[in-house]
C-alpha cells in the first residue's frame, strides 16, 4: 500500500498497544515530534486551526513520495504530483469509495525523467490531466470512470533552455479561456551575479539572463511538443514562481512570486539580520502583456511599499532611482514565506465572503536565521470587483505544530498545492509526510461574520507569522569561533542551523560522507561550490550550491574544520595550507583551460 506506516514511538497502530497509542497521540504533544507518522484521522481538525464553522479531515495521512501540487477530477478523485518520485511513477491518483471523505484507494502512476524534485504542475484541463516534471509538461487522456488516465503521454513543452538543474525551474501551469496555457521560466540566479551569490559583487547590466529567463510565457493549447521559441512572452522581470492561475471572473492571470535571497549574506554593508529576514516581500501579481516586475535591478519593500534598487545595482534599501518604472504588486507579503500555490475560490459551500477570493498556500522560509522562521500556513485574500479588498488572512494553521521554528526541519508539515473539490471542499497537500487534507464548511453562511474569524486575527501574532522584535525574538547566540561566525554567515542559510539541510534541495551535513571523507574533495566542493545533482547519505539534492573562493584560505580552513567537527561529526581539522594547495591546482587548470 501507498501509506506510510503509521507508528508511535517504535510501537505500530494496529498492536496490543493500538488503543493507548492513539490516545498518547492525542493528549502528548511531544509525541508529534518524536514520532515518525502521525494518524491525522484521530485528530480533530486532522491536526488544522480553521475559522468557526470550517472542518478538516485526513483525506490521507501520507503519500510515499510526498505531495506537491494536486488536483481533484469531478468524481472527487484527487491526482496528486509527488515530490519524491520512484521507480513506480512520478503520480497518484487517490480515490475514496465509501464516501467518509478518506481515501482507501491509491494508485501510483506516470513513468517519464524525473530531472529532479521541483516536478511541480498538476492541473486538469478539458479532460486532460497535465503535470510537469523540471523540463517537460505532459498530459494524458483521462478516461471516463476509470482513476487512472490512458498510458499514452503526450509532451507538450519541453524546456530546452539548457541544464535540466538550475535555480528557479518549477513548471506550474496555468490556463485560460481562450485556448492557450501559461508556463514561467524562472531566473537561473538569485541577482544576476557573476559569479553567482557572491559578496559585494555587482550584477550584470544589462542582465543577460532576461533575454531567455525571469518571465511568463503563453502557448497554444493545440500544439505538442513545443519549445519556448513556440510562445509569447507575457511578463518579465519575475525571479522565480511557482504559484500561478487563472481567475475567470475578470479573466486575468496572477502569481505568487518568491522574492531574492541573502540581502545580509551578500551585502552585510548595508542590510541588517533583521531587514534580511523580512525583504525583500512575496509578491501577489496580476499578469498582463508586458508586465515587468523589476528582477533583477529592483525588488518591493513591503514596509515602505516601495520598489527599490537592488544591491548589485548601487541600492542601499532606500534608493528608488529606475525602479519607479516597474510594476507593483497587489500585496506584498514579508520575505521568504515561499507562497507555492494560489487558488480562487469559486464554490458556493463557503461564507460569501470567500467567493472569488484568493487562497494562497505559504510553504515557510528556509532562510530567516537569526529570526525564527515565518510561513507555514495558508492565507486568504478578500476580493471584491477584481481587486483585493482589505489585507491578507490567515485561513489555516497548525501545519508546522511548533511556533517557534527554528530550523525547517522543525516544521512537521509544510502546506504546498491548493485544489477545489466539486463540492466546494478546498484540498491542502503537504511536503514533508505527503497528507493531504479536505477544508469543509459546516457553519451557517448567512450567520458566517468577524467573530467567526476572531482565533484566526490572533494566529497573527504568533512568532511564525507576526514581524519579529528586532532584539527580543533573535535567536543567534554570539559565535564561538571564526569558524562558527563563518558558517552562521554562508551556510547556515541553506544547511540550516542544526547542520541537516532543509530535506530537498539542500542536503544534511552530520555524518556526511562529502564532509567526513576525502578533504581535498571538500576543499573544491567548497571553492568551486556544484551545479549538479549530488548524493549525500543515498539520497540525491539538487539545490545549486555557490563558490565560496571569495572567502580567504583560513576562513574555509576555519568553517571546515567546524563542519567536521560538530553536528554529530568526529573528523580532522582543515588547515589553511591544505586550502591554499587546492586552489592553486584550480586556479592553474582554469588558466590552462
Amino acid at each position: 500500500m501507498y501509506f506510510k506506516h503509521i507508528k508511535c514511538g517504535q510501537l505500530a497502530l494496529g498492536s496490543i498497544h493500538y488503543c493507548l497509542c492513539a490516545l498518547f497521540l492525542l493528549l502528548c504533544t511531544a509525541c508529534v515530534k518524536e514520532s515518525e507518522f502521525l494518524r491525522l484521522d484521530l485528530e480533530e481538525n486532522g491536526g488544522l486551526e480553521l475559522p468557526e464553522g470550517f472542518e478538516a479531515i485526513a483525506v490521507v495521512n501520507g503519500l510515499e513520495g510526498n505531495a506537491r501540487h494536486l488536483a481533484v477530477r469531478d468524481n472527487g478523485d484527487i491526482y496528486v504530483k509527488l515530490r519524491l518520485p520512484d521507480e513506480k511513477g512520478g503520480n497518484a491518483v487517490l480515490r475514496d469509495r465509501n464516501g467518509d471523505g478518506i481515501a482507501d484507494k491509491i494508485k501510483v502512476f506516470g513513468k517519464y525523467p524525473i530531472h529532479g524534485k521541483y516536478g511541480t504542475g498538476m492541473r486538469i484541463h478539458q479532460d486532460y490531466l497535465y503535470f510537469s516534471s523540471q523540463t517537460t509538461v505532459y498530459r494524458q487522456k483521462l478516461r471516463p470512470g476509470k482513476m487512472l488516465p490512458e498510458e499514452k503521454m503526450e509532451v507538450v513543452l519541453q524546456d530546452d533552455l539548457g541544464k535540466a538543474l538550475r535555480e528557479h525551474i518549477a513548471k506550474p501551469i496555468a490556463f485560460d479561456d481562450a485556448g492557450h496555457f501559461y508556463i514561467p521560466f524562472g531566473a537561473p540566479s538569485n541577482a544576476c551575479q557573476e559569479p553567482k551569490r557572491t559578496p559585494l559583487a555587482p550584477g550584470q547590466d544589462p542582465c543577460p539572463q532576461l533575454e531567455n529567463f525571469a518571465g511568463v510565457w503563453r502557448f497554444d493549447l493545440d500544439k505538442l511538443d513545443q519549445r519556448q521559441a513556440d510562445g509569447v512572452r507575457v511578463a518579465s522581470g519575475i525571479r522565480s514562481l511557482v504559484g500561478l492561475t487563472w481567475n475567470p471572473v475578470d479573466k486575468e492571470l496572477y502569481a505568487v512570486i518568491h522574492g531574492r535571497d541573502d540581502l545580509l549574506r551578500l551585502f552585510p554593508d548595508r542590510y541588517s539580520p533583521w531587514q534580511s529576514a523580512l525583504l525583500p516581500s512575496e509578491e501577489f501579481v496580476r499578469i498582463t502583456q508586458g508586465s515587468n516586475y523589476g528582477w533583477p535591478y529592483c525588488y518591493y519593500d513591503q514596509m515602505s511599499q516601495q520598489k527599490v534598487l537592488s544591491p548589485e545595482y548601487g541600492g542601499d534599501g532606500e534608493i528608488i532611482g529606475r525602479c519607479s518604472t516597474y510594476n507593483k504588486p497587489l500585496i506584498g507579503f514579508p520575505g521568504h514565506w515561499a507562497p507555492n500555490d494560489i487558488l480562487f475560490y469559486q464554490g458556493d459551500q463557503f461564507p460569501a465572503r470567500y467567493k472569488n477570493g484568493a487562497f494562497i498556500a505559504f510553504h515557510g522560509s528556509t532562510n530567516r536565521t537569526p529570526y525564527p522562521q515565518s510561513g507555514y500556513f495558508v492565507g486568504f485574500v478578500p476580493f471584491e470587483g477584481g481587486e483585493p479588498v482589505g489585507t491578507w488572512e490567515v485561513f489555516a494553521d497548525g501545519f508546522a505544530r511548533v511556533d517557534t521554528i527554528i530550523n525547517v526541519t522543525d516544521a512537521v508539515f509544510r502546506p504546498m498545492g491548493l485544489a477545489e473539490g466539486p463540492d466546494g471542499s478546498l484540498y491542502i497537500s503537504d511536503t514533508e509526510k505527503g497528507a493531504i487534507w479536505r477544508v469543509s464548511y459546516t457553519g451557517s453562511r448567512e450567520d458566517f461574520g468577524e467573530a467567526d474569524l476572531a482565533q484566526m486575527v490572533a494566529n497573527k501574532e504568533r512568532l511564525h507569522i507576526r514581524t519579529p522584535d528586532v532584539a527580543r525574538d533573535r535567536l543567534e547566540q554570539p559565535a564561538e569561533g571564526r569558524g562558527a561566525l563563518t558558517y552562521k554567515t554562508f551556510c547556515a542559510t541553506c544547511h540550516q542551523s542544526n547542520g541537516k539541510g532543509d530535506g530537498t534541495r539542500f542536503p544534511p551535513l552530520d555524518g556526511a560522507e562529502w564532509v567526513l571523507g576525502d578533504k581535498t574533495r571538500l576543499i573544491q566542493l567548497t571553492l568551486q561550490g556544484i551545479a549538479e545533482p549530488i548524493e549525500v547519505k543515498g539520497q540525491t539534492y539538487t539545490g545549486v550550491m555557490p563558490q565560496h573562493a571569495f572567502l580567504s584560505d583560513v576562513e574555509i580552513a576555519d568553517v571546515l574544520t567546524f563542519i567536521r567537527s560538530n553536528f554529530g561529526n568526529d573528523a580532522s581539522a582543515i588547515t589553511s595550507e591544505e586550502v591554499a594547495s587546492v586552489r592553486k591546482v584550480l586556479t592553474e587548470a582554469t588558466s590552462t583551460d
